[in-house]
This record gives C-alpha cells, structure tokens and sequence, in this order.
C-alpha cells in the first residue's frame, strides 16, 4: 500500500504573516496518520513555515531547485539550500517552470539528480498541454518527460521519488482531466516505471494528479484507480478547502487498504 500524499504548491504567493498563519492552521487541522502532507512555499517563506512544522507530521517542501550545488547563479536556490532551510521534499519540472521559463526535459533530469543528491525527496511533474492532446501525443510526450526526468536516478532511490502528472491545460483553469484522461496516463506512467525498476521497486513510487484540484472533486479524483495523491495549487491557499483535500485523501487511502485486506487489490 502507498499511503497518499497531499502536496501544497502556493506558487508565488502569500506574505510572511498570511504564509504563517496558513501553516499554523494546515499543521492544526492534518490528521494524524493515513495521509503525508507537504507544504511548499515561495522560497524566503521557508523559514518561517519551516519553525511553524517543526516537530509535526507536516513537511516542508521547496518549489524548484538548481541543477548545481552552489555557484554563481543568481537568484537561484540549491538543493542543499533547501534542506538548510529545513525542506525535506522538493517540486521539479513544473509545467509553469518548463513552458513559461522554457526549462528542457533534460534539465529536468539533473534538477532531479540533485534534489536526490541532498537528500531531498523529488516531486516530478510531467503533463502535457491542449495542443498536444488534441494532436493524439499526449501519452508520447509524457512518457517522454518521464524517461528525461528518471535519467540519472539509480534504481535503488527510486522509492524517494513521487510523480504528479499536471496536464498543462487543467493547471489554473479550472478545468479538471475527466477519469477517462486521468486513469490511462496514470496506468501509462505506472507501466513505465514497472518496465523501467520492476514492480516490486517501482510500487513504491507514488503518482499524483494536479490540475485544479479543490474541496469539490478530490473525493472523486482521489477514488480513482492509480492516482496516489495530488499536487493542489491554488486550494491549498486556504487551510479549509486544503484540509478537505487531505482528509478526502485519508478516506480514500483507508478505503483502499481495506480493499486490501479483503484481497480486492490496490487503488
């Protein structure tokens, strides 16, 4: 069983006292087990959210990384930096990273060996846009992504990775994959990370579903089979509508290991 993981992108918002007030409350209001909760804030919140979670069950989670360590890149934030600052997870590959900055797949792929390197847990996004929906390629471009980002990881880190597949067109729209979209990519990346580490390495891995994600459909998207989780944007601005996506999350993990015991098989 993979337990569910609700992971909070707030993008470039809040300020300092509304970032603090917004962790206190997430940290307040998660559930004690069933369900891991990551939050990422704008970089020089991470402190101060980071004191916030401090000794809870809530991680911190950075927004991006650099592909290198240190070095003369300014305004640029390492991935040892990251954990200085108390970050245990970190988003990689996010479509508004790839299509607004023009961040290339194979960049994707060292960002990933880095976030590995110190110890960071990666969250990779892959997902593809209209165009390339409409155009019957999607499941060629996302795969294509994957294979970019996994390129330099070693078979036995793959359990430290988590995958969020975020179709660029759902993403800040309002408009949500229906489950015919969201099932198949989710059993396309599956089945490329089986071939890629073998079932049994591989099972570990979560994949989450992003792309206007909210208190309204996370029971259904959550329920559906293959889907481990969500990478939630803008309702993760709010502690309500995010902590209803949490516990729909931790209803559908405790359901699923039922299923389990009865030996109905996994989500």
């Amino acid at each position: 069983m993979r337990t569910p993981l609700i992971a909070g992108n707030w993008k470039m918002n809040t300020l300092r006292a509304g970032a603090v007030a917004l962790a206190r409350a997430v940290r307040e209001g998660a559930p004690a087990d069933g369900v891991e909760v990551v939050l990422c804030p704008p970089f020089v919140h991470l402190g101060a959210v980071g004191e916030v979670l401090r000794g809870s069950r809530v991680r911190l989670g950075g927004q991006d990384c650099h592909e290198k360590p240190e070095g003369a890149f300014t305004g640029s934030v390492s991935a040892p930096m990251l954990v200085d600052a108390g970050a245990t997870d970190v988003i990689v590959g996010h479509s508004e990273r790839r299509h607004a900055l023009g961040e290339p797949d194979a960049l994707v792929g060292f960002k990933t060996r880095a976030a590995l390197d110190a110890r960071l847990a990666p969250i990779v996004c892959v997902g593809e846009t209209i165009e390339e929906r409409k155009a019957g390629s999607s499941e060629a471009v996302v795969l294509r992504q994957l294979d970019a980002a996994l390129a330099h990881v070693r078979p036995a880190e793959a359990p430290r990775l988590s995958l969020a597949y975020e179709p660029v067109w759902a993403i800040g729209t309002g408009v949500v994959a229906t489950p015919r979209e969201i099932v198949p990519m989710h059993a396309a990346l599956r089945a490329r990370l089986d071939a890629l580490w073998g079932a049994d390495r591989a099972g570990a891995i979560r994949i989450l579903y992003g792309g206007s994600v909210n208190a309204k459909n996370a029971d259904e998207i959550l329920a559906l089979a293959g889907v481990d989780g969500a990478l939630v944007g803008g309702a993760s601005l709010t502690s309500e509508g995010f902590l209803a996506i949490v516990e729909a999350a931790r209803k559908g993990g405790a359901s699923a290991a039922s299923r389990v015991s009865r030996g109905e098989g996994t989500r």
